[in-house]
């Protein structure tokens, strides 16, 4: 396992969390999760050897760690940018308990999107060219 660029590419989830605090807009946020998917997948592809979907899987529980944390941390800030989400509180049991709620559907959603990103991971790994790695070989 390449537990470095699992952290590193999780990163990405850590910025995505703090920035739609404040920056960006609810509407737009699914076609960045899905850049930034596509990236994840090629890298993941391009620089690990092998376990490609649960290298995917992985980040994406991580990311879906940074993004728990600071949505509970900043939970004000974040229904402010993200309206909608109050209206489908409305209907769920937990509406006077955003955190608790955010606490519980946040590791399903982790769970949902690391399959999703590794499946793009595994099918990125059947597509990208490998980084052939040159040996020192002596000749006989």
């Amino acid at each position: 396992m390449n537990w470095k660029i699992i952290f590193l590419l999780s990163l990405f989830g850590l910025a995505m969390a703090i920035l739609t605090l404040n920056v960006i807009p609810a509407v737009i946020e699914p076609l960045i999760w899905l850049a930034i998917f596509i990236v994840c997948a090629y890298l993941i592809a391009k620089n690990c050897s092998s376990k490609y979907f649960l290298h995917g899987f992985l980040v994406s529980i991580l990311n879906s760690v940074w993004i728990i944390t600071i949505h509970i941390i900043f939970v004000k800030a974040y229904f402010t940018t993200h309206p909608q989400q109050t209206s489908v509180n409305v209907a769920i049991p937990l509406l006077n308990h955003p955190r608790l709620m955010m606490l519980i559907v946040g590791p399903i959603i982790g769970v949902i999107s690391g399959i999703v990103l590794g499946l793009f991971s595994f099918i990125a790994s059947k597509i990208v060219k490998k980084k052939i790695i040159a040996t020192d070989s002596v000749n006989p």
